[in-house]
């Protein structure tokens, strides 16, 4: 077997010396010139349309050309894994639903929130299909088949679930059948096509799919409106650093000042963004406590 050398005391001072000269050039550098002026990594979760590509793309340029930093988006198909990644400080900042922002309050600080149609708001949508007219309430889809859309989401699942616990039921057992379609927009998809009899969706997301493909969001027809919570925030994770946690919130909350910007935000159907606050998610915090989570 083959033993480690040892060297001698004066050969492992000198090797010891000279990283620590290495390392303390490195230290020095400026940041500009450094290897690691480091990659921002920014979380999408399907609080956002997932098959725009270009737009995320777009989107992407667009910061690391205002935050002069190279930026990867990095795209989940369920929130939970968005949340892991957060957890693990395999991200820097995220997109995510207000749901997982409670879950992670210990994780995330609040970095910005959307405007959306001037608010930092949205709803919960339930939608039937189109030609579902004897449907007035989720009480009339009591033994039906149901589309949640994830179950760290606000809108597309605890909502609904308070809904129907507010109706004295017990949400386990009052459809026939529940499944999970893991984004909003399959949701509207699974309702469309008759797969489920009913679905909760995130409006922004109903409302923009009206937008860039009506044919599919007509099929649907929006049976209630829950009342406002709080937008899915972009947070930061608590070990950014502040000057970067200032960088980015200073970027997006400028961002509605620029051309191209402005463009952006058309595209995405916002009208800017706020600095928020914890308290517009309150309402949420309060349905979760309803079933037991903190």
């Amino acid at each position: 077997m083959n033993q480690p050398i040892a060297l001698p005391n004066r050969n492992r001072r000198l090797l010891l010396s000279g990283a620590c000269l290495a390392m303390t050039g490195l230290i020095g550098l400026p940041r500009k010139s450094a290897a690691a002026a480091p990659k921002i990594r920014v979380g999408m979760t399907p609080a956002f349309l997932h098959d725009q590509h270009g737009l995320l793309a777009e989107w992407r340029d667009y910061m690391a050309d205002s935050l002069r930093r190279p930026v990867e988006f990095v795209q989940r198909d369920s929130y939970r894994e968005t949340m892991d990644l957060l957890r693990l400080e395999k991200l820097e900042f995220a997109w995510v639903c207000d749901y997982p922002y409670l879950h992670l309050k210990d994780t995330v600080r609040l970095l910005a929130v959307p405007l959306y149609q001037g608010k930092p708001f949205y709803r919960s949508y339930l939608i039937v299909r189109q030609d579902s007219t004897d449907v007035t309430s989720i009480a009339n889809l009591e033994g039906s088949v149901f589309a949640y859309a994830d179950p760290y989401s606000n809108t597309g699942y605890l909502a609904p679930r308070y809904e129907i616990r507010q109706l004295g039921r017990d949400p386990a057992s009052f459809f026939r059948k529940t499944f999970f379609t893991w984004s909003h927009r399959k949701v509207v998809e699974a309702v469309a096509s008759g797969l489920a009899r009913g679905g909760a969706v995130d409006s922004y997301i109903w409302e923009t799919l009206a937008h860039v493909e009506p044919a599919l969001a007509k099929r649907t027809r929006v049976v209630s409106r829950s009342p406002d919570y709080g937008f899915p925030p972009f947070v930061a994770h608590r070990s950014v650093s502040q000057g970067d946690f200032q960088l980015m919130q200073s970027h997006l909350l400028g961002t509605a000042g620029t051309e191209r910007g402005r463009k952006l935000l058309a595209r995405l159907y916002l009208d800017g963004f706020t600095t928020g606050s914890p308290r517009i998610y309150d309402s949420v915090a309060q349905m979760m406590r309803a079933f037991g989570e903190s």
